[in-house]
């Protein structure tokens, strides 16, 4: 068993799409997600977030489970078209008093609320005005930002301001898999780019018109393995890395863009912009899974391409590998990187393919040993001396799993689709024990 100190921050993350539903109540516009999975064949089985979790209408319930597992913190996002239905301007009501209220109710069970002002769910209203092409985008995200801040700035002071930027832009710009569905090179650096930049004045507008609030971002780092240790592979491996870790890293912490590419922004980078970006931060939340195994590939587009693990590695339900030691290696390198700013591991957790027994339980045993081995790495890398002070599973309930649906499960409670019931998992019960005692675990132990 391992322990923590007693001010280990331990918590669970959500995003608002994935699981609130009412995609069109109570004056909510549409977002980028409602128009990208209401398009056919973009999402497996033609699934949408459109009822989700049913949280918008059942976050009580959803906070009484997280009250039941004992967790000090609870990161979600604000969706950005239920706060404004057009990206700017008009607040809608409804919206507003939905967060205010979920923010009382954590309050009240005494749970922090840490917001993350947006999860990928963009107005279509600016989606339709060049969305993260534009630069007033940013502007617009800037505006937005202080505007949630108004309202909740008197009782939430943790608050990151993207999650994944990174992976929005890949995935969402230049592999098209996801919302808003563009595959081009000029549109991911023009994307990738405002987003650092909103990132930037984010913070200085939150800075600038409130005191006491902890601002932080949010970015999913993996290394990059080179699937042989040949000049070809090692190159394909750096690009990977400049553009899914770097990208939206460096110029945050230094100030410019990664020397491979920093050419490709040439065009989209105005006076000003980097030092607009690297402003400072009081946190870092890391989200991490696995890692990334690349080789070169003259065929392909951008001439390197994904290794699959092998036949006898193991695996999740996502395909992705079980690493626990990559969660360490990056660790460690974001202690040379952040200097003194701490860490939190804003993001981690497995789907497997859950199964409801005879007795209507679910003995996920899997996922109690992927959590114990990755809460392992995170303690060894605070013996190691990096700053990481506090750890929050991906995720609480069974979600929409954005272009895969619904098929795939992270919760530690089972959410049926069709009736919206929701049933903890043996998972659930482990990382309960967790927190109450600070101590792993593992898998054999729980059962």
């Amino acid at each position: 068993m391992t322990d923590f100190p007693a001010d280990f921050v331990w918590g669970v993350s959500s995003a608002a799409y994935q699981i609130e539903g009412a995609w069109a109540e109570d004056g909510k516009g549409p977002s980028i997600w409602d128009t990208f999975s209401h398009t056919p064949g973009r999402v497996a089985r033609g699934d949408t977030g459109d009822v989700a979790c049913d949280h918008y209408h059942r976050y009580r319930e959803d906070v009484e489970l997280l009250a039941g597992l004992g967790v000090g913190a609870y990161r979600f996002s604000v969706s950005w078209p239920r706060w404004l239905p057009e990206g700017r301007g008009r607040v809608n009501r409804a919206g507003r008093d939905f967060y205010d209220e979920l923010v009382d109710e954590l309050l009240d069970r005494g749970i922090e609320p840490w917001l993350c002002l947006y999860h990928w769910d963009l107005p279509q209203a600016l989606q339709d005005a060049g969305g993260w092409e534009a630069r007033d985008t940013a502007l617009h995200y800037a505006d937005y930002a202080a505007s949630v801040l108004s309202v909740l700035g008197d009782r939430v002071r943790r608050v990151a301001m993207f999650n994944e930027p990174n992976a929005a832009a890949v995935a969402g710009y230049l592999l098209g898999i996801q919302a808003p569905g563009t595959s081009d090179l000029t549109s991911f650096v023009a994307a990738s780019h405002h987003l650092n930049l909103a990132t930037g004045l984010g913070l200085q507008r939150l800075r600038s018109e409130r005191s006491g609030l902890s601002l932080g971002t949010i970015v999913n780092l993996q290394p990059i393995v080179p699937e042989r240790e040949d000049e070809e592979d090692r190159r394909a491996a750096a690009v990977l890395d400049a553009f899914w870790n770097a990208h939206h890293v460096d110029p945050l912490l230094y100030g410019r863009y990664p020397e491979l590419t920093a050419g490709m922004f040439d065009d989209v980078i105005r006076d000003g912009d980097l030092e607009t970006i690297a402003q400072p931060l009081d946190w870092f939340g890391l989200n991490h899974y696995s890692h990334h195994r690349v080789a070169a590939d003259p065929a392909s587009l951008y001439g390197l391409a994904l290794v699959p693990p092998s036949d006898d590695a193991e695996t999740t339900a996502m395909g992705w590998e079980v690493v626990p030691d990559a969660l360490f290696d990056q660790l460690v390198a974001l202690r040379e990187k952040l200097g003194g700013v701490p860490i939190y591991v804003t993001e981690n957790g497995a789907a497997f393919r859950d199964r409801v027994d005879d007795r209507g339980e679910v003995h996920d045993q899997a996922r109690i040993d992927y959590l114990a081995r990755y809460l392992r790495a995170v303690a060894r890398a605070r013996d190691a001396g990096v700053d990481v002070r506090g750890y929050f599973v991906w995720t609480l309930l069974d979600n929409f799993e954005w272009h895969e649906g619904y098929a795939k499960r992270f919760g530690l409670v089972r959410v049926d689709f069709e009736t919206q019931e929701r049933r903890p998992k043996a998972s659930y019960d482990w990382y309960r024990r967790m927190i109450e005692t600070r101590k792993i675990e593992d898998a054999a132990e729980a059962a």
